[in-house]
């Protein structure tokens, strides 16, 4: 076990970094890199049931809703997950929340275009 100091300033309190921290941080890497990685027609049909040849609006609205249906999917996929359900998947899992963070990412940024 590592101790890391945690930027308390001069005092020089540290922290134990344990593997559970390793383990939160490396996951935390691999989904900022899919998010820069997704591309929303590969990626939304097959994680929320879109169709594959309809167009996908680069509305605000549009965006929203399919954060909504992200979210809803995300949250079935940490209940599988909790209660050990055997059509858990884990790469499903990292993969919405990859497209999660890029379509929070996507409606951010169409919000400060019209400011």
């Amino acid at each position: 076990m590592k101790l890391s100091n945690d930027g308390a300033g001069a005092e020089g309190r540290c922290r134990r970094v344990g593997p559970g921290d390793r383990a939160r941080a490396a996951l935390e890497r691999t989904v900022r890199a899919g998010a820069r990685a997704y591309e929303r027609t590969r990626d939304l049909p097959g994680l929320i049931r879109l169709d594959p040849w309809a167009e996908i609006a680069d509305t605000a609205e549009a965006v929203g809703a399919i954060v909504a249906r992200l979210e809803r999917a995300l949250r079935a996929e940490r209940n599988r997950a909790r209660s050990g359900h055997w059509t858990y998947d884990l790469n499903r899992h990292i993969a919405l929340r990859q497209a999660y963070v890029a379509e929070m990412q996507r409606i951010e940024a169409i919000k400060a275009e019209r400011r």
